[in-house]
């Protein structure tokens, strides 16, 4: 049970990824979380870079979807801006959304990559359908107070898999 919490890789930032790291490992679609990765948590406002970072993948022909828990409104107003398509309510890490944007993209779980800034949605849920998952730092600490709650659990998991020398990077 474990291994399915982690991560293929690990980034402190989304932003910090380059065409060039998803080219090289020859994927081509990515299923993008919304809040403490894409945006700030229950943020309506893109920050400039994440532009700049859409329109580099978008350039490579990297195909993007947000996956999101969140709610529709604020999820199609954020995809609507970025111009990409959006999962939302996706209730991850459930199997049927992550089905459902690789439909939109496409893409094979090969070659598609989910990345997100919890372990037990976004990197659960990537793995559970095989994709190449990713692990990002929360752009922010505002979230849930269930999230504030599963960050002290996800704590725990990390000593575990450390314990055990299951390499999580």
């Amino acid at each position: 049970m474990l291994k399915k919490l982690c991560p293929r890789f690990r980034t402190r930032y989304l932003s910090e990824l380059t065409p060039d790291f998803f080219l090289e490992r020859d994927i081509k679609g990515l299923l993008i979380d919304l809040d403490n990765t894409l945006v700030d948590w229950g943020e309506y406002s893109i920050p400039p870079e994440m532009i700049k970072w859409v329109t580099k993948m978008k350039m490579a022909e990297i195909k993007l979807c947000i996956i999101s828990n969140a709610l529709e409104n604020r999820v199609k107003i954020i995809g609507e801006k970025l111009g990409i398509p959006w999962v939302s309510r996706a209730i991850k890490p459930r199997k049927s959304p992550f089905r459902r944007a690789l439909a939109i993209l496409g893409t094979k779980p090969s070659e598609t990559a989910a990345v997100g800034d919890q372990l037990f949605t976004d990197v659960w849920g990537g793995n559970r359908m095989k994709l190449y998952t990713i692990w990002t730092t929360p752009l922010s600490t505002r979230e849930l107070w269930f999230t504030k709650a599963v960050r002290h659990l996800e704590k725990i998991v990390l000593k575990k898999l450390k314990k055990k020398g299951i390499i999580c990077e």
